[in-house]
C-alpha cells in the first residue's frame, strides 16, 4: 500500500520523525486514548508488540529465516509498524527529541565500536 498523503509510492520515507509523530498523536487524541498511555503502560505495549515481531522466529532455523521473512512479510511489517507508533508516541510524551537521541546513540556506538575492531565481531563493545 502507497503513501496516503502523496501519489509518489516513497514518499513516507521522506517524512520527518516530527511528520509521523504528529500523525500518530492525532489519531491517538481523536479517540482520546492519552488517558491510557502513560509512560509504563506505553513501555509495556512496546514490548508486547516487541514480542509479537519475534514470535514470527520462534524455532525458525537460520536455513529458514529469510523463507519467513519472505513469506510473512506483511504481517512483520505490522509488528515493526506497532513497535514504531509505540515508541514515537513514548519519546513524543516525554518531551525527547527521537531522532537527536538516535543520532546521539549511533555517535556513542561510533567511538564504543571502532571499525578497527569491531568489523565482523559480533562481541560487546566491554569485550573488544
Amino acid at each position: 500500500m502507497g503513501c496516503v498523503h502523496h501519489e509518489a509510492p516513497a514518499c513516507c520515507a521522506l517524512m520527518s520523525i516530527a511528520d509521523i509523530t504528529s500523525r500518530i498523536i492525532d489519531f491517538r487524541d481523536a479517540r482520546d486514548w492519552m488517558q491510557f498511555h502513560n509512560p509504563k503502560e506505553l513501555a509495556v505495549a512496546i514490548t508486547a508488540e516487541a514480542g509479537e515481531l519475534l514470535q514470527h522466529f520462534v524455532w525458525q532455523q537460520p536455513d529458514q529465516i529469510e523463507r519467513r521473512v519472505q513469506e510473512k512479510m506483511p504481517e512483520l511489517k505490522d509488528e515493526m509498524a506497532d513497535v514504531g507508533i509505540l515508541l514515537f508516541e513514548l519519546a513524543h510524551n516525554l518531551g525527547v527529541d527521537l531522532g537527536q537521541a538516535m543520532l546521539d546513540k549511533v555517535e556513542r556506538n561510533e567511538s564504543r565500536y571502532p571499525v578497527a575492531k569491531a568489523r565482523g565481531s559480533n562481541a560487546k563493545y566491554n569485550e573488544l
